[in-house]
C-alpha cells in the first residue's frame, strides 16, 4: 500500500492504494494523454456514493477487462 497526494478540483487529498493500482492508473493516464490528477478527478466526478479508493480500483479492473475482450 502506498499513499499518494493528488489534487482534485483544486484541493489536495491523499489516497492509499496498492502499488499495482498506482502503476495501472499511471499507465492508463499515459495512454489517454492525461495526468494522474486529471484521471483521478474524472473518476471522482463519476463515483457517486462510492469510496474514492474503491472507485479507482473498480475503474482499473473495468479498464483491464475491457482491454482483454
Amino acid at each position: 500500500m502506498r499513499k499518494h497526494s493528488v489534487k482534485i478540483a483544486g484541493h489536495q487529498t491523499s489516497i492509499t492504494l496498492e502499488d499495482e493500482f498506482w502503476t495501472a492508473l499511471q499507465s492508463i493516464a499515459e495512454v489517454r494523454g492525461q495526468t494522474i490528477n486529471d484521471l483521478v478527478t474524472e473518476i471522482d466526478e463519476g463515483r457517486g456514493e462510492h469510496n474514492l479508493s474503491s472507485a479507482l480500483r473498480v475503474f482499473v479492473l473495468k479498464t483491464i477487462q475491457g482491454n482483454a475482450q
